[in-house]
Formats: structure tokens, sequence, C-alpha cells
């Protein structure tokens, strides 16, 4: 039977300069899940097999949605052993069991800053062109012809001494692999005369630098995750104004398309899908007592909670994101906690509770004060909830006519939610600090202004 393309992730269990390197907990999971992750949310492969010598590995690859349908000989498991022999023995394999596949891409399991995107392009370039080859690569930072080398003497000597004078921007600029995916057409392959990738063979799709770094050293480690957590949290929210116009956008012309957006992107990735579907299923059934509301119009503010807090943290609890998508649904419906215990275990019952706000005594200072000692002694999603929820209104803020009312609005986050966000999301509190300065700033969005601002970005 021949299939469109499997991926291959060669990962053994022997690593020496960062012991157990493949499964080393890399911000929260093991750092070849990522890969592995990447390749199946692709939907390029028939199948995404890791080949190992390890029991471990192969566990954990396992558990994050890879195949391992053989264990590896020790014989292509050592140090010398190169990639691609594990890949040819992994592809034997597979042609023996009467799988031929046309193509196979290997995917190294230490690129926890692959994308998706980069894969599908690469998979598309070697289905249009005639390579053998298509792979990862990115630019050198510096011109490689006015590199030098320290000699024996510790002293520097140029590789290329007659480009010192040279301009940098006349001196060509060179590549390196990025070591994260390579995609080979078998066919192809067979008929080449070269097995050299780096050659006229094959087409590099050229990677920006930010998502690009070896790990062969704890301080590469260290520098991957540093890059890690920038990447995550400039994917966390839009710039501010991006994210006001997205929500002026909803509130002022509703689109039922872009709930279901929201809804596919938790369904698409969190790994619990049927409680997110049980739950989004649950409010659409609801009967809103709050004036004016329904469900498609309740929903998008909880989804967007739900989804920026999955997109801070992808090993959050499924819990975390059923309290977000319903973490004012008392405040809003008549639904009684008997019909919600039918459907939901007593501590989100008990989270949504604290969550509640008493509207009749929320500008009592005591009141506030209480209601968020109550928040900081539950379970810690609770609190994350409560502090997106507050950013995801902050948007919207500028609607509110009253000065006062805005004003006793961000005096509240800077008292009660930064505690918060410092605790539990410290990468998030500047981006919080710049939403609420900018507030402050906008002040109140009239009809005409706020219209202004949407035609100008959504016209």
């Amino acid at each position: 039977m021949r299939n469109k393309a499997v991926a291959i992730i060669p990962a053994r269990g022997g690593s020496k300069r960062i012991p157990r390197k493949n499964i080393k907990e890399f911000h929260g999971k093991p750092l070849i899940a990522y890969s592995i992750e990447v390749a199946i949310q692709s939907n390029l492969f028939d199948r995404v097999i890791v080949s190992t010598d390890d029991e471990e590995i192969a566990s954990i690859a396992k558990k994050y949605g890879a195949e391992v349908p053989f264990l590896r000989p020790p014989e292509l498991s050592d140090d010398l052993t190169m990639p691609q022999d594990a890949i040819d023995h992994a592809l034997e394999y597979l042609d023996n069991s009467g799988e031929i596949y046309d193509c196979y891409c290997t995917i190294y399991p230490t690129a926890p800053l692959m994308q998706v995107k980069y894969l599908i392009q690469g998979f598309e370039k070697l289905n249009n062109g005639d390579a053998v080859n298509v792979f990862s690569a990115t630019s050198m930072p510096y011109p490689i012809q006015r590199s030098f080398k320290i000699n024996k003497n510790n002293r520097c000597e140029m590789f290329w001494p007659e480009n010192y004078y040279v301009r940098s921007q006349d001196l060509e600029e060179a590549y390196h692999d990025a070591g994260q995916f390579y995609w080979t057409n078998r066919v192809r392959q067979k008929k080449a005369q070269s097995k050299i990738v780096l050659s006229d063979i094959s087409i590099p799709i050229v990677l920006p630098r930010y998502l690009v770094q070896d790990i062969d050293s704890l301080e590469d480690w260290q520098r991957a995750e540093l890059m890690y957590e920038v990447l995550k949290n400039k994917e966390v929210v839009l710039s501010i104004k991006e994210e006001r116009l997205n929500r002026l956008r909803v509130r002022k012309f509703f689109n039922e398309k872009y709930n279901i957006e929201l809804a596919k992107f938790l369904k698409d990735n969190v790994e619990n899908k049927e409680e997110i579907i049980k739950t989004i299923d649950f409010i659409n059934e609801i009967e809103f007592t709050h004036p004016g509301l329904n469900s498609l119009e309740y929903i998008v503010h909880p989804l967007r909670v739900a989804k920026i807090i999955y997109q801070i943290n992808h090993n959050v609890d499924i819990d975390t994101l059923v309290i977000a998508l319903l973490h004012n649904i008392f405040e809003v419906s008549e639904v009684t906690e008997k019909d919600f215990l039918l459907l939901y275990n007593p501590n989100i019952l008990n989270a949504l509770k604290a969550l509640k706000v008493n509207r009749m005594l929320e500008k009592n200072l005591e009141y506030k004060e209480e209601y968020y000692r109550n928040i900081m002694s539950q379970d810690k999603g609770v609190a994350i909830v409560k502090a997106i929820d507050k950013l995801d209104n902050l948007f919207l803020l500028c609607l509110n006519p009253s000065d006062e009312i805005r004003e006793s609005y961000l005096k509240e986050i800077e008292a009660f939610i930064y505690p918060i966000v410092k605790k539990y999301i410290p990468t998030l509190f500047e981006y919080y600090k710049k939403l609420v300065k900018d507030c402050r700033e906008v002040g109140f969005l009239d009809k005409d202004k706020s219209m202004k601002l949407y035609n100008e970005d959504y016209s």
C-alpha cells in the first residue's frame, strides 16, 4: 500500500552532554513532546513514528500521540550512529510491513521552536518541485567571510583576511541547517547522484533566526527556554490596539464566525476536547436572565478567556478551562447547583461560587477585600481565571462613558489583580501594566470615535 507521508523522529536514550535530553522537562513538557505535537497538528502524516532504543522515551512518545512500533537495536543506538541510519532502519521496517511511503520527514526531537506553518511549507515545496530534499535553515547572524579562529598561540587568525576591509553589505549572505525537519522524496533520493543534503538536490525553508536554537549544551538549553518564553508571551495576546479592535468589532457587529473560530481553537488544541465540547453544548442550552443576552453573545468572552489561559500554559488542567468557560454562569442565568452537579464535579461548582460577584456589594471595599482573599485561597486556576477575565474586559473598558467607573475598575485591578498576575502569571505582568496605562490614556470612546477606530482598521 502506498501512503502519503510518514514522520520519523529519531530519539535515542543515551544523550551524554545533557543526560536524558529528549525527555527532559522543557516548559512543563518533555522536550520530544513539542516535535510530536507539531507533526500531529500539521495533518500531513499518515503516521508519526518515534525511533528509539529506550522504553521510557517510547512510553512518553506514545503519551503525546506518536507511535513506537519497534525498539531500535543497540547497534543503531550508540554515539557513532548517524540519524540517517536510524531513519533507514525505520523505513525498512515499514517497507517490510507493506507500507511504502512516497516521502518521509525526519523531525528532530530537540526542536521546541518548530512551527506547523514551516513544516507545511516544506511539504508543499517538495510536492510542487523536483528537489530530493526540503529542509529547515536560517541565516547566519554575522558574515562568515569575516570569521576567525584562535591559533595555537592564542591569537586571532582570519579564515579569509582579504575580507577584513569589505563592507558587510557587500558580502554574500550565508545560511546554516536549522536542525528541525528534513523532507525527502524517496523516488528522487534513489536516483540522486549526491546524498549530501546541503547541496543542489535540496531546497531550504528559511526560518527567522528567533525560531532556531541548537540544544547541545546546558547553555543552549537555557537560551532555548528563554526564546520559547518570549515567543509564548508574544502569542498570548495581540497588540493592545488589535485586541481592542477585535473586541469592538464583535461587540458592535456580532459575528458568530468569531465564536466558531475560538471554539475550534480549543477543540483542536486541548487534549480533553470532550469536556470542552460538553461545556460549550451546555452553554448553548442555558436560558439567560441577563437582559438581551443569549448564548452566542455570552460565550464570546469566556471563550477568549479560556483561549488566553491555554496559550499561557498548554498544560493547564481541564477544570481550569471549564471554570473559564463558565466563570460567571451563576450571575447571568438561573442554572441551579443541583442541575450543575449532574454534569460537573463539586470542585468546579465551588470555584464558580467563589468567582460570583455580589453586584449589590461590589463597590464596598470590605466586601471586595474579602472577595479577593477568598479567590486567593482557592486553587490557583481560579485566581488565573479571574485575572484573565479582567484582562479581556479591559479591552472594552473604553466603551464605558463614566470616568469614575473606569478609574474604579483600573484601581481594582492595580490593588487586587496585579498580585495574582505577579504570583501566578508573571510573564504577563508587564503587558498587563501597559494595558492599564493604555486604558487611562484612551479614556472613553464614544460611538463616533469607536466607529471611526473600527472603520479605519476594518473597512
